[in-house]
């Protein structure tokens, strides 16, 4: 077979898909989650192992051409998971070609030593050497020269749209906003000595996380002026991010940070104090976050005890709720005024599903939504293994889609 012979059916087949009622009704329930005006909690699952899951060769790619066969895993990927476990996704309408972003760099480059415990996943640990441990390391650091590379974007634009832009449009996307910047300096330091000097060298500290900061602002300020945002994305890293209050751009201009989400996170903060959390990462994600329309903070950091802190960055509208927080304590603090982004443990897809265990953390972490009038969006993520058994994966969405639906 041709790859156009490959690739053309599973393109009629998503546009259908993508054109079904569920998209529109789902549509309702995502934005109305982030509206603050929860119809039912919205159930997510990203960030999967499908090398995992081709039980049957429907996610195996056979297209000899590199830019048609990434076409075609995403096809592949997103049809596999509709099929089986679809949760509350929404599919595009559309075939995205993110528009090609170049950069200068910073300056430095990640040095580590990684091992894989399992050859086929690309999720490894890592081990990192220091570049950062003095005042003269900071002055490699440099602002990064962003560009737009529209050239390459067109090329591949044309060459999907030809191949199967008659079935399903293609359209050119940006980019979401998102920054982790404790966790970029942990990849040019490593963990240990990172934590260490905010306690023992915190002016030093202080030091490289203004670096840090400024080559942040730097890059939203030349991505907004170049156009690279994304204007209306369905999700921004795994969360829903419909929005009324974000409509995107009416005037034909480029998408300003103004009008998007914003997504922050200290991940690596998840064992400090939270005086240390607010000082080196909450004073300066405050100017990160100035710009955006709405802003979205956490990820794997348990915030249920340092929501007073979360609380003083601008915009906010989202906080993560990791399986290390307590959820009642959580809900509590969020309440009526923030989303709460629940993540539900993924060890429990890792081995064979424990659907009673299952039903009581979401069943907790839905009594206490309701008790303190959150808006929820449930999302299982960051899944490392579903110990190659798609059936865990199956099962965990039928049970907690059983539980929202009966909100």
């Amino acid at each position: 077979m041709t790859d156009l012979e490959i690739l053309r059916p599973l393109a009629f087949a998503y546009a259908q898909a993508a054109q079904s009622a569920r998209n529109d009704e789902r549509r309702l329930l995502h934005r109305a989650v982030n509206d603050l005006r929860m119809i039912r909690p919205v159930v997510l699952i990203a960030e999967i192992p499908f090398h995992e899951l081709d039980v049957d060769g429907s996610l195996t790619p056979r297209c000899a051409d590199p830019v048609l066969r990434e076409v075609e895993n995403f096809l592949r990927r997103k049809l596999f998971q509709w099929k089986h476990f679809p949760a509350d996704m929404i599919l595009t309408p559309y075939f995205p070609v993110q528009k090609v972003m170049t950069s200068t760099g910073i300056g430095l480059a990640v040095e580590e030593r990684t091992l894989a415990s399992d050859a086929k996943n690309h999720i490894v640990a890592h081990e990192y050497h220091d570049q950062l441990s003095t005042p003269a390391d900071l002055e490699k650091l440099r602002l990064p020269v962003i560009g737009y590379d529209e050239a390459a974007t067109r090329a591949r634009f044309e060459k999907i749209a030809n191949a199967v832009g008659d079935l399903l449009p293609v359209r050119i996307t940006g980019h979401n906003a998102y920054s982790g910047m404790w966790d970029v300096i942990a990849n040019y330091r490593g963990v240990t000595p990172l934590l260490l000097d905010l306690a023992e060298r915190p002016a030093f500290s202080h030091a490289v996380i203004r670096k840090f900061t400024d080559i942040e602002l730097s890059i939203g300020e030349q991505m907004e002026r170049l156009g690279l945002y994304e204007a209306n994305p369905l999700d921004i890293h795994c969360t829903a991010a419909l929005c009324s209050e974000l409509p995107g751009p009416s005037d034909g201009g480029p998408t300003r940070r103004s009008q998007i989400w914003g997504r922050g996170m200290a991940q690596i903060f998840a064992s400090v104090s939270k005086a240390m959390h607010e000082e080196f990462d909450i004073a300066y994600m405050k100017e990160i976050f100035a710009p955006f329309g709405l802003t979205y903070y956490g990820c794997c950091e348990p915030l249920d005890r340092k929501m007073d802190i979360v609380e003083k960055l601008p915009h906010l509208r989202k906080v993560s709720v990791t399986p290390w927080a307590d959820v009642d304590i959580a809900a509590e603090a969020i309440g009526k005024k923030y989303v709460l982004a629940n993540k539900p443990n993924p060890a429990a897809v890792a081995s064979v599903l424990d659907e009673e265990a299952l039903r009581r953390e979401i069943s907790r972490t839905l009594a206490a939504c309701r008790r303190n009038g959150c808006s929820c969006d449930i999302v299982l993520k960051d899944i490392s293994s579903a110990g190659y058994r798609l059936e865990n994966l199956v099962r965990w969405e039928q049970v907690v889609m059983e539980l929202v639906r009966s909100w």
